[in-house]
């Protein structure tokens, strides 16, 4: 029978192999976890199109307010333009008269989530039922299924942009923004719109903003003397084969693409 003396020396041999060989097991799980994470593709929505037409978007958000939704019809009629209007559902059921005479006007009528949260935080099951619900919501009015989402806030996560996706639609931002909001005068609102617009850009509105139903008018007749074509955002976007680069920017991937289509 041999026996096996282990040395002091060899046992701590022995133990700093284990524990190397341990460190090593556990620096390469969390490394690959680390590497997995870092090499996941940070996805972003449309902020705008790459095309050579002058051709461009307005787009209204409409989620409190609609004391001006029917001067902006007016206003938006007087100019044959055509915009798309991101609705939250809680609007629609407040006000269903104007999404019904924005969609007799022949403006788009999209999908804004339904209770106006900030998406990212819920997961994805409530994601989908705040964008199903506002669907059905503007649907039993105008007829239509909305194929266009904006998010709250402009505010996105991978997760959210997935779900919007399995639900056959598009995320929309913007790159062009009025800051309406903030209240500044017409003349301001006039200035960054008119100064920031490229083809292919999106501009962002709001329904509810006290000075924007001013600016508007000389918004529409310099963009038009500019040469600029106005359309909704699904006649502005592609819908064949793209890819979307880092800035937002909507790309075709292949010749035969084009926009609206």
């Amino acid at each position: 029978m041999k026996c096996f003396v282990l040395t002091k020396r060899k046992a701590i041999l022995a133990l700093s192999v284990a524990v190397c060989v341990a460190a090593g097991i556990v620096f390469g799980i969390h490394g690959a976890a680390a590497n997995a994470a870092a090499t996941k593709t940070r996805l972003v929505p449309i902020y705008n199109v790459k095309t050579d037409q002058k051709k461009i978007s307005i787009s209204f958000d409409a989620a409190w307010g609609n004391e001006q939704t029917q001067n902006l019809i007016d206003i938006l009629g007087k100019y044959s333009v055509k915009t798309t209007f991101f609705v939250v559902g809680s609007w629609v059921e407040k006000y269903p008269e104007s999404v019904k005479a924005l969609a007799d006007a022949g403006h788009e009528v999209c999908n804004h989530s339904d209770s106006h949260p900030h998406m990212p935080q819920l997961p994805r099951e409530k994601i989908a039922s705040e964008i199903q619900n506002c669907n059905q919501k503007i649907k039993a009015i105008t007829g239509k299924e909305p194929t266009l989402f904006r998010a709250p806030y402009g505010d996105y996560n991978n997760t959210l942009i997935e779900t919007v996706k399995g639900l056959n639609m598009h995320e929309i931002q913007w790159n062009v923004d009025s800051l309406d909001w903030k209240d500044p005068t017409p003349q301001q609102i006039y200035e960054r719109v008119v100064g920031k617009v490229q083809p292919g850009s999106i501009v962002l509105l709001h329904n509810g903003a006290k000075n924007t139903p001013a600016a508007l008018p000389s918004i529409l007749e310099t963009l038009q003397k500019q040469g600029y074509e106005i359309v909704p955002i699904s006649q502005l976007i592609y819908n064949g084969t793209y890819k979307i680069d880092n800035n937002g920017t909507q790309i075709p991937t292949d010749q035969g693409t084009s926009s609206g289509g």
